[in-house]
């Protein structure tokens, strides 16, 4: 198995952090992209990787969910919903432009362009095994964590 690298990326993260792709070597890393904070599905996705976090954690991976809100925005977000996992921030789009997660969506019949839920498996090594694009919500979180206990 030739697993390609994975973009590398370099985000101001909530906890004052300062996260790099290079900084979760050595673990898994569940790294996911969504559209905004405090919106129903993104709140619902969150809070899915949260209650499996510790199965996650005990199988050696992370979890970083990334998106174009602030870092202030993000405290509050994770804060509210309790999220033990830190959330990054991407105004720049540069790690959206990376991983390809940035599409013209259609919103109450207007074409706006934002972030494609998507996740994306990296191994210990930093190599990408797996990547789910436009992902439904439901069951998702759950459908990464088996795919990681496959992996063991």
């Amino acid at each position: 198995m030739n697993q390609p690298p994975a973009p590398e990326f370099e985000l101001p993260a909530t906890g004052g952090k300062n996260l790099k792709l290079s900084d979760f070597r050595g673990r898994g890393l569940v790294l996911y992209f969504y559209p905004k904070d405090n919106t129903p599905g993104c709140t619902t996705e969150g809070q899915d990787f949260r209650d499996l976090h510790m199965q996650f954690k005990g199988l050696g991976w992370e979890i970083l969910g990334v998106s174009r809100d602030s870092v202030k925005s993000h405290e509050g977000f994770k804060a509210k919903q309790g999220f033990p996992f830190d959330l990054a921030s991407d105004p720049d789009e540069k790690a959206c432009v990376a991983y390809t997660v940035m599409k013209l969506k259609n919103m109450y019949g207007k074409q706006v362009r934002g972030i494609e839920r998507s996740t994306f498996a990296i191994d210990a090594h930093g190599h990408l095994l797996r990547e789910w694009r436009g992902v439904k919500v439901p069951n998702h979180a759950q459908e990464v964590l088996d795919f990681v206990r496959a992996l063991a």
